[in-house]
């Protein structure tokens, strides 16, 4: 069996031990090499232009690991010079350079991501809509030039993101941790768009994930871990890594009334061909 994680953060600083130090490189080894279990190919996604270039770092250290780059809706309040970001943004994606891309092909960036909408209220971080909203459009304007998959982050904010994603019919990508309605993710997929679920449709009290994960046929499905968060039953709470992929992957396989290998298989094969990866 080999299962694709389509959504990773190996940059986090959870993977940092005060007293150990760094623990991404231990982890990673492990699950992507020989001996490491089923998990054969990862997609460590940015979330700012610094963790984006970290992500494209260790993406060229594993054979199995790739990158997606991108600016967060929630990153994208803590950043100021939105259009320097953005230019910074075009030249990881290697816009400056002769050839785009064979730069990113030869970079393992494979998507922009994980661009979207946030809306879930923090404290000490108010909800500014507007600046999201720009930093969303411009990404989408951008996969759209480069021809490029989207990675899309959307929490409380369902409405806001369809309606975005409609108005640009020529880009398609991955809805990941998919938490909308079963309705929403239908309209989606017969749009082209994927849906990924993580750990969360393991938890006991996630029935109406576990409804919406049914509702989607396998083609359109994907599976991610969301490492270091929403690690899978029995697992929650604990920092999460692709190791703990076979929990989610029972759970879709166990929903579709199919084997886990099954499932495993058409998730990295759904997964490969959005992101243009050769299994």
């Amino acid at each position: 069996m080999h299962i694709f994680d389509s959504h990773a953060h190996y940059f986090d600083d959870r993977y940092n031990d005060p007293a150990e130090g760094p623990l991404a490189d231990d982890i990673l080894k492990t699950i992507l090499s020989a001996y490491g279990g089923n998990v054969s190919h990862i997609v460590n996604i940015g979330t700012n232009i610094d963790s984006s270039r970290t992500a494209v770092a260790q993406a060229a250290r594993y054979e199995g690991m790739f990158a997606a780059v991108g600016i967060h809706p929630e990153d994208c309040q803590q950043i100021e010079h939105p259009e320097a970001q953005m230019t910074a943004l075009r030249s990881l994606l290697g816009c400056d350079t002769p050839d785009p891309a064979a730069y990113r092909k030869e970079h393992k960036i494979v998507a922009i991501g994980e661009i979207g909408l946030d809306y879930y209220d923090r404290p000490w971080l108010p909800v500014d809509r507007e600046r999201q909203a720009w930093y969303f459009e411009q990404q989408l304007l951008l996969a759209k030039e480069l021809n490029m998959p989207v990675i899309i982050h959307d929490r409380d904010a369902h409405g806001d993101c369809f309606e975005t994603v409609l108005r640009h019919p020529n880009v398609k990508g991955v809805f990941h941790s998919f938490s909308g309605s079963a309705e929403m993710a239908r309209e989606l997929w017969r749009r082209g768009w994927m849906i990924s679920f993580s750990g969360v449709v393991t938890f006991k009290n996630a029935k109406r994930v576990q409804e919406v994960a049914a509702s989607v046929p396998t083609e359109y499905l994907m599976v991610e871990t969301d490492a270091p968060y929403l690690a899978p039953h029995p697992h929650r709470g604990k920092r999460n890594d692709s190791s703990l992929m076979q929990h989610t992957v029972d759970m879709l396989a166990q929903l579709h009334n199919i084997s886990p290998h099954v499932m495993a298989r058409i998730t990295a094969e759904n997964a490969a061909r959005l992101f243009g990866i050769m299994l």
